[in-house]
């Protein structure tokens, strides 16, 4: 998915890749909007975790050409749109974690802050973003002499 405004959705410095915030979106394409304990369940929540994790490999398959150039996913950063009393938000972003070592197994387990905001942009559901160490730093083509 395309950036919504003057970023990129990931940079690599050295051997490591910063992937900006992903956001889930339905099996219709539709994004998940609203606010987890208010209008949104735990469980809906938790379906946007999951389709954020897996757009946000999406965008690092794309980066690298590969997800077997990830070395591991270093921190995983969630943001959830929580009403004033849902304490749920470290189970919504596990959702998103699983997904992480559920695709790349021990390489996915990570470091992580799951916290709640009031709002989002756009009213999203939640953001995910994460830093991973890849195994060619930027600028090196993997398999090339150096």
């Amino acid at each position: 998915m395309p950036p919504f405004g003057e970023y990129v959705p990931a940079v690599r410095s050295g051997h490591q890749l910063w992937v900006g915030g992903h956001f889930g979106t339905r099996p219709d394409g539709t994004i998940w909007t609203g606010k987890v304990g208010a209008g949104v369940s735990q469980e809906e929540a938790c379906e946007a975790a999951r389709s954020a994790a897996l757009s946000l490999l999406a965008t690092v398959r794309a980066e690298l050409g590969s997800l077997d150039q990830v070395a591991r996913v270093v921190h995983v950063y969630g943001v959830v749109n929580s009403a004033p009393d849902f304490l749920g938000q470290t189970a919504v972003v596990d959702a998103a974690s699983k997904v992480l070592v559920d695709v790349l197994g021990e390489r996915g387990r990570h470091a992580r802050l799951a916290v709640g905001v009031a709002a989002l942009p756009g009213e999203l559901v939640l953001e995910v973003e994460a830093v991973l160490e890849v195994s060619t730093p930027a600028g090196v083509q993997e398999g090339a002499a150096g």
